[in-house]
């Protein structure tokens, strides 16, 4: 089994900034490409941004010049670093990771962190 464990999220003023991590344990062989997804209220969840485990990197755009992904593959764990919060940030961010584990390779989601930005 494989737990996703997210943290980070929070109320923001506009312009404002937050990283949010997402740690993966349990027993993992390998990781493949990780990712974070958000989905706001009575919206689809859609693609803020994904890093392959060679470290190549996609954005939604959205979000583009405003938020960066990167891993840590020693900590099994992927961060999203937001600047430039607007209000239609707000929304439940999820993060998702591609991974082997002795029962074969699928995807795995985390909880959810809320995060919501307004003044």
């Amino acid at each position: 089994q494989v737990q996703l464990v997210e943290s980070g999220g929070g109320l923001v003023q506009p312009g404002g900034s937050l990283r949010l991590s997402c740690a993966a344990s349990g027993s993992i062989f390998s990781i493949y490409a990780m990712g974070w997804y958000r989905q706001a209220q009575g919206k689809q969840r859609e693609v803020v941004a994904e890093i392959t485990g060679a470290g190549s990197t996609n954005y939604g755009d959205s979000v583009k010049g405003r938020f960066s992904i990167t891993r840590d593959n020693a900590k099994n764990t992927v961060y999203l670093q937001m600047s430039s919060l607007k209000p239609e940030d707000t929304a439940v961010y999820y993060c998702k990771t591609d991974v082997r584990t002795v029962a074969g390779r699928r995807d795995y989601w985390g909880q959810g962190t809320q995060v919501t930005v307004s003044s």
